[in-house]
């Protein structure tokens, strides 16, 4: 009979301190997408004679306080006009766009039919 007593005695405290127990609310899933850089169309030039050297560049200090920047060495551009066939394009800094680090620069190919093209660079 004491049995039952302390049972009986115990059975309404268990019971009043599962009520304590709080159970949290389920989880909202929140999606966020995030819409794929757009490339920059690529500027396609076609040269009859290959670009002349690269000119030699001196590499400035990244500018300061504009957060993360990558240096795009400088390159020639095919321009078509007579005499003056190859405009020089200078390096700069550029920060780069989200999720992407590398600068791949762009380079002239020389295509089997002889002329020379232009392959833009990218980030990767």
């Amino acid at each position: 009979m004491a049995r039952v007593s302390v049972v009986s005695l115990l059975l309404p405290g268990a019971l009043g301190l599962s009520a304590c127990v709080t159970v949290p609310p389920p989880r909202e899933t929140q999606v966020i997408v995030q819409p794929a850089p757009q490339l920059a169309p690529a500027r396609v030039s076609i040269a009859p004679n290959p670009p002349p050297p690269p000119h030699a560049e001196l590499v400035p200090p990244p500018p300061q306080g504009v957060g993360p920047v990558v240096w795009q060495p400088g390159h020639w551009l095919y321009t078509g006009i007579a005499g003056q066939d190859w405009s020089w394009q200078p390096g700069q800094y550029v920060p780069p766009p989200p999720g992407q680090t590398t600068w791949v620069p762009g380079q002239w190919v020389q295509q089997p039919t002889g002329g020379w093209t232009w392959i833009e660079g990218h980030w990767s």
